[in-house]
């Protein structure tokens, strides 16, 4: 029986994992799995993050302290389907699959939000390139194989679920993982899709995304999904130097 560990980063975002948390402990089967909080600095209030103590670096702390075989990488404030667990260990039944992700739906009932789920659905059907918030799972050892996610600032995980496909069958979950459309609304739901649409862009062309990566999760001290803050002259926040994680806790929720 395979066993499933839930890798959570977070940032300066204790109600949304509390909720998440919750939402968590009530999944069938979940008494045998493990959760675990990805978070620097202060874990019980998740106040503290260093700048660039990126997702990608707190996703890999996460799984090197996970003793599952399979992993599954959550936001802070999604909600997987009620029969999630059962979903992941049916289609890994299949030896040739390594992975994949859920069917994306965001929580608000707000047409914007609704008309983006739909344009969204339509590219990562035909891709099987994946975002975090699509919950991306994945076996261990496939994960260790292929280093983890790379460290990378922004579209780390397109890059993973990229990657991902060339070792072996990526598979999509048609159950809905609902996810907070918060940054959406609070920056405008059309600006922040066009936002990704042209980042996806540079990231096609190989152009770097990598600086813009402050301008979209905003600053570190700031909860995510908050409204854009005031740029410098360049159009884009300074991007921060990169610093090791303080600290990471691994904490079973049951």
């Amino acid at each position: 029986m395979r066993r499933l560990s839930i890798v959570i980063p977070v940032r300066n975002d204790a109600a949304a994992l509390g909720r998440t948390l919750d939402h968590l402990a009530r999944l069938p089967g979940v008494a045998h799995a493990e959760t675990i909080v990805a978070a620097a600095g202060d874990v019980v209030s998740t106040t503290a993050w260093p700048g660039g103590s990126t997702r990608a670096q707190l996703m890999n702390a996460g799984a090197a302290a996970a003793g599952g075989d399979v992993l599954l990488f959550l936001h802070a404030d999604s909600f997987p389907p009620c029969d999630a667990l059962a979903l992941i260990a049916r289609a890994l039944d299949d030896p040739g699959a390594v992975g994949g992700a859920f069917e994306h739906r965001f929580a608000e009932p707000v047409w914007s939000l609704r008309a983006i789920t739909a344009i969204n659905r339509v590219r990562y059907r035909l891709t099987r390139n994946y975002y975090g918030d699509q919950g991306i799972f994945v076996r261990a050892d496939v994960f260790r194989a292929m280093g983890g996610y790379r460290d990378l600032a922004l579209m780390e995980d397109l890059d993973f679920a990229q990657r991902l496909k060339r070792r072996g069958r990526s598979v999509l979950l048609r159950a809905p993982l609902v996810t907070s459309g918060r940054r959406f609304l609070a920056r405008g739901p059309w600006r922040t899709f066009f936002l990704i649409v042209w980042l996806l862009a540079r990231w096609t062309l190989r152009l770097d995304t990598e600086r813009y990566a402050e301008r979209w999760r905003g600053p570190d001290s700031r909860p995510p999904g908050s409204a854009w803050p005031e740029h410098n002259g360049a159009g884009n926040l300074l991007r921060q130097a990169t610093h090791a994680l303080s600290r990471v806790r691994a904490t079973r929720y049951k």
